[in-house]
C-alpha cells in the first residue's frame, strides 16, 4: 500500500467546513482541482479534472457517512483487484474550531508499477487543505 496525506486546523466550526467540503465547487478555492463533474453526495459518483493531469477524468464514488464527519471517494480499475484508490475526508471539532485530515491509499496487483508513474500528489494534497482552510475561514463566502 501507498498513500499521500494532508492535514491542517481550521479556524471555523466543523459544519461549516463539512459544507465548503461537500459543495463540490473546489475549482472555485482549490488550485489543483481543474473540474468536477456531478454532485458531491452518497452514493453518487463524481468525474474529477486535476491540474496535475487536465486531460483525463478520475471517476470516483461517493460515500458519506451520517455524522458529517467522514467522506469517501474511491476509484481505480474497473477488474477488482488490479489497482484501486480511496481517498478518505475527516472533519472533527478541535477547540472552537475544527480538524481537517485528507488521505489516500493506492492498492492493488498493478500498484507498483502505477505508482511509480504517477505524478507527486503531495503538493496537490497540501493545496487542498491549504484551500479549504482559506475558504472556510472566509465568512463572506458560500
Amino acid at each position: 500500500m501507498e498513500y499521500d496525506e494532508a492535514s491542517t486546523t481550521i479556524d471555523a466550526p466543523p459544519a461549516r467546513v463539512w459544507d465548503v467540503l461537500t459543495a463540490g465547487s473546489y475549482q472555485d478555492w482549490d488550485s489543483g482541482v481543474a473540474r468536477l463533474d456531478g454532485h458531491v453526495a452518497d452514493g453518487e459518483k463524481i468525474k474529477v479534472w486535476s491540474e496535475v493531469s487536465p486531460d483525463r477524468a478520475f471517476p470516483v464514488a461517493v460515500s458519506l457517512d451520517e455524522t458529517g464527519r467522514t467522506m469517501t471517494w474511491t476509484g481505480g480499475m474497473p477488474i477488482p483487484g488490479i489497482f484501486r484508490g480511496v481517498r478518505t475526508f475527516r472533519v472533527g471539532p478541535h477547540g472552537d474550531g475544527s480538524t481537517f485530515h485528507m488521505r489516500e491509499e493506492f492498492s492493488g496487483l498493478l500498484l507498483g508499477p502505477i505508482f511509480r508513474s504517477m505524478p507527486d500528489l503531495q503538493p496537490s494534497f497540501d493545496h487542498f487543505a491549504t484551500g479549504l482552510k482559506a475558504r472556510a475561514e472566509d465568512t463572506t463566502a458560500t
